[in-house]
């Protein structure tokens, strides 16, 4: 299997998948961490994946997504974006409204 097609068998194994420096329990970047302390508060079902664990995964996603650094928040197999982008629609409230549709 591709590195491009590990990342749409992810994309695709739960509507919310959230690429990112470290895991959830223990983030190892404050963005990462930023995110993570977003999709808690919106009592979101996700998935994570640490990119240090995969190299490989780690630079083919930049150029999968055209999107230079991480965390990367995905809904539906879309980029929603990075830290900025999900703080930025969390508090219009449009995040929690993607995510649940998404569910």
């Amino acid at each position: 299997m591709s590195v491009v097609e590990r990342i749409q068998e992810q994309l695709a194994s739960q509507p919310v998948v959230l690429y990112m420096k470290g895991t959830p329990d223990f983030p190892q970047c404050g963005f990462s961490s930023k995110v993570v302390q977003v999709l808690q508060a919106c009592d979101a079902s996700y998935r994570a994946i640490n990119i240090f664990e995969e190299p490989e995964l780690r630079e083919a996603l930049k150029e999968y997504s055209n999107w230079p650094t991480y965390p990367q928040l995905y809904i539906k197999a879309e980029l929603v974006g990075g830290c900025d982008i999900v703080i930025d629609l969390f508090n219009k409230g449009e995040l929690q409204t993607m995510l649940a549709a998404a569910q």
